[in-house]
């Protein structure tokens, strides 16, 4: 009820602001003449006046008469004001039985005056009010409208839970965050080894790897106060009011020395000042000078540490980074095979696993995959295990929400013509084939043509080991891969189709890399391309080219010549294959779905496991399920 009339009241304050409008037009439309009493006496002996009010005003002991001359108009009248004299009345009754003209003769009431005080200004208090209320709410409300400089950051309760034991897969970066805990602990242990710790940490990875988490078990490790906030918190539509902002977050710890505060996202107020075309000094400057200023200016922050956090750091002010600001940058890196088994042990603990579910073989089938990746897989699974009434997650649940976090839904209704349909399986099992038969490539985990958001099947292959570099000879393998699709529909059906864009894609990137970046072709081991620079000014638009066009031109040609060649290549080994190409393609185009037990037992003994057929009619039923409840 009370957000009812929360929702009401700005169209009550604006039909109020229009009753006033017209009142003081009504008011303003009216000519009023003023007359003393000499020129109303002449008036009245000549018979000029064709109506008269006489009102007697108590309080003031005086006559306020009003009326109308011979030729006024409607909106036209006059008025004065006299002494209380019988004289007077007696001229005017006399005039009127003379003249006969209207007369009506009354007293004032005694609220008459708060009358016109209601009539006259009660309207303006009321909108003006309410103008007010507007305002304020407009810039927060809830009785904290006029705080601009308050800080936002919020000081989180109940964070001593979040400890360590909490965060999964991260043992280096633990160990560096361990002496903040230690300082905030004991800070005289530093002190007196003239140890100064580090005034702020930046945590740079990847979305979902786990910064805030960190920034969270620390807090709770050391038992301080923590205070977290997002940079965008700090950007307002007034001048000044970050800065203000930044003062008040700092008064605030302050008082609550030793503290954390944690800054998420601080590329949005950190970002380098003077760029951007024309440059300029705009609030965000101002809010970023601010917070340099008080993580190392004259005055001194002690007990206060600062831990941010940012996938971007290459867009920050170079001040931010330097020793006395953020001392310490923490890379929080996607996680290792062992790394997601242990953050799928974390995010498990809730979940009933079928016994045939292993986190070993899961985290091994997962790479790439972050934190938040990883929880929301298995959320994925047991939402799947849910809808089709199963007591536990088995593997057809976790390879269905794999392929739902990296390609979306399967589109079962989408209908194959016989040609798409073939052309697709060929399309994927020319994949297959190049990710069996090359040692460098990656290795095949599932081969699908049921529809998934924009691709009309996909194979999905993943590394054999996690490794933190690649060889020239991975590289044009992984190319060779990439090319398998459009090799095998080109020897099968002697025609092309656009299904192989996206390959064209990734596998030109690889080329170009080879070429400008990893000196890996005949122009040398020179880098020709750096791709961070000139974030602000677009890409393409202030892209540096530090090289001639004869160079471009060579560029393009060794691209040119690197993917030539591993499309040779990869011909030759399909050819090479062509039984194996068409037994997978052939197998496909029955089962729709297969997976990496089954491609193995096809290149072993050219048929199926034995025990799959027998859950044919199983997997049918379940699939029929899905569809219905999508």
């Amino acid at each position: 009820m009370k957000k009812k009339a929360n929702s009401l009241m700005p169209y009550v304050f604006l039909l109020l602001f229009i009753i006033t409008c017209m009142v003081f037009a009504t008011l303003g439309s009216k000519k009023i003449n003023e007359f003393n009493a000499s020129e109303f006496i002449s008036h009245l002996e000549s018979g000029d006046i064709t109506e008269l009010t006489v009102v007697t005003k108590v309080r003031s002991q005086n006559y306020e008469i009003t009326g109308k001359l011979d030729g006024y108009k409607d909106n036209e009248s006059f008025i004065l004001y006299l002494p209380v004299s019988e004289e007077f009345m007696k001229k005017i009754v006399t005039a009127h039985d003379t003249n006969t003209f209207e007369l009506t003769v009354k007293k004032d009431p005694e609220t008459s005056s708060w009358l016109t005080i209601l009539i006259e200004y009660v309207p303006l208090l009321l909108l003006g009010v309410g103008m007010f209320w507007l305002f304020t709410r407009q810039l927060g409300g809830n009785g904290k409208s006029m705080d601009f400089g308050r800080s936002k950051a919020v000081l989180v309760d109940g964070e001593k839970t979040t400890t360590f034991k909490s965060v999964a897969g991260l043992t280096e970066e633990k160990e560096e965050v361990q002496e903040l805990i230690d300082f905030l602990k004991n800070p005289k242990k530093f002190q007196s080894m003239g140890a100064r710790i580090p005034k702020g940490v930046l945590l740079v990875g990847p979305p979902g790897t786990g910064k805030t988490l960190l920034a969270r078990a620390v807090a709770g490790e050391a038992k301080v106060p923590f205070y977290y906030i997002s940079g965008s918190d700090f950007v307002e539509l007034f001048v000044g009011i970050g800065a203000a902002r930044v003062r008040d977050m700092f008064k605030q710890a302050k008082m609550n020395a030793p503290c954390l505060i944690f800054i998420d996202e601080i590329d949005a107020v950190g970002r380098q000042r003077g760029t951007g075309l024309g440059g300029g000094h705009d609030e965000r400057e101002q809010t970023l000078n601010q917070l340099l200023t008080e993580m190392d200016g004259f005055s001194t922050n002690e007990g206060i540490i600062i831990i941010a956090a940012t996938n971007r750091p290459d867009v920050l002010d170079p001040a931010l980074l330097r020793p006395g600001r953020f001392d310490r940058q923490v890379t929080v890196s996607l996680p290792d095979k062992q790394a997601r088994k242990e953050i799928l042990a974390v995010h498990a603990k809730n979940k009933v696993l079928d016994k045939s579910v292993t986190l070993d073989n899961l985290a091994k089938r997962t790479p790439g995959f972050s934190g938040a990746d990883l929880e929301n897989l298995l959320n994925e699974a047991a939402l799947l295990t849910v809808r089709r009434n199963k007591k536990a997650i088995t593997m057809s649940e976790i390879d269905e929400a794999t392929d739902r976090v990296l390609m979306g839904p399967a589109k079962v209704t989408k209908k194959y013509t016989e040609k798409e349909k073939k052309l697709v399986a060929y399309h994927e099992a020319g994949h297959a084939v190049l990710g069996i038969k090359l040692d460098g490539a990656n290795e095949v985990q599932k081969i699908t043509i049921i529809p998934r958001g924009h691709a009309g099947g996909y194979t999905m292959m993943t590394p054999k080991e996690d490794t933190f570099t690649s060889t020239e000879n991975e590289l044009l393998e992984a190319i060779c891969g990439l090319l398998g699709g459009r090799v095998s529909e080109e020897l099968t059906f002697k025609e092309v189709t656009t299904g192989a864009h996206d390959d064209f894609k990734k596998a030109t990137d690889i080329a170009r890399r080879m070429v400008t970046e990893y000196g890996m072709s005949s122009l040398g081991p020179i880098m020709y391309d750096e791709p961070n620079e000139n974030t602000f000014l677009g890409r393409d638009y202030a892209k540096n080219k530090n090289f001639s066009e004869t160079i471009s031109q060579e560029i393009d040609s060794e691209i040119r010549r690197i993917i030539n060649e591993c499309y040779e290549k990869t011909k030759k080994i399909l050819k090479e294959n062509s039984s194996l190409l068409k037994l997978i393609a052939e197998t496909l185009l029955e089962e729709e779905t297969i997976t990496k037990e089954q491609i193995d037992s096809l290149v072993e003994t050219g048929h199926l496991p034995q025990t799959e057929s027998v859950d044919k009619e199983e997997v049918k039923e379940e699939k029929e399920i899905e569809k219905k409840s999508e």
